[in-house]
């Protein structure tokens, strides 16, 4: 084999691999955008109904299942779930481990709600986005007032409504309005009693 052939076989392994990587960035840093399964809400299924079991090998099994998401807001934001959830299992405490779950379900609607706004110019993105925010407060609904739930439903048709509308072959196109989006964003935030952290400064 020649030299020129293998430099050449070395540079296609080298562009090859920085595109998986790349994809592979890019793919961790949007699935939160992205159609599918959701680790979090199906975790918390099996997690809670452990709990009423007071079987904390599987709630420990149903944790494992979605930690990534705890971890996340650890990493990202300084929100330490992942450590409380931990401890809250291993000292078997329902309480700890109920609470621990309900501030990653705010923090992921938050999250949701964040990356709506940051790309509010690209309709379909955002649209997911807020969508799936929704999925994430209707887990919450026990866990709120009667008041907040109210609030909580408002805000969010204002904040999708807010993102505009590309419509059909341009009629019926609305753009995008993001200070009402944000307005409506704090209205939530304000319906939920939480804020997500600014992500930790290095």
């Amino acid at each position: 084999m020649s030299l020129k052939t293998i430099n050449t076989m070395t540079v296609k392994s080298f562009i090859l691999g920085l595109f998986v990587l790349l994809f592979s960035a890019q793919s961790f840093a949007y699935s939160y955008a992205a159609a599918g399964k959701e680790p979090l809400i199906e975790g918390r299924e099996a997690l809670l109904k452990a709990l009423s079991e007071n079987d904390y090998n599987a709630v420990q099994t149903a944790y494992d299942s979605m930690q990534k998401e705890f971890v996340y807001f650890n990493e990202h934001h300084g929100l330490a779930v992942d450590k409380q959830m931990q401890t809250a299992i291993t000292n078997k405490d329902q309480q700890g481990v109920t609470t621990a779950l309900i501030t990653t379900i705010k923090a992921e609607v938050m999250r949701r709600l964040n990356g709506a706004e940051q790309n509010i110019n690209d309709y379909q993105v955002a649209k997911v986005l807020v969508v799936k925010s929704k999925l994430f407060i209707d887990l919450l609904a026990a866990d709120l007032t009667a008041d907040n739930r109210q609030q909580a439903d408002i805000a969010i048709r204002g904040a999708l409504a807010s993102i505009g509308n590309p419509g059909v072959f341009g009629v019926g196109q609305k753009p995008a309005d993001v200070t009402r989006y944000i307005e409506y964003r704090t209205s939530l935030q304000a319906a939920l009693q939480f804020t997500l952290p600014d992500a930790p400064t290095k």
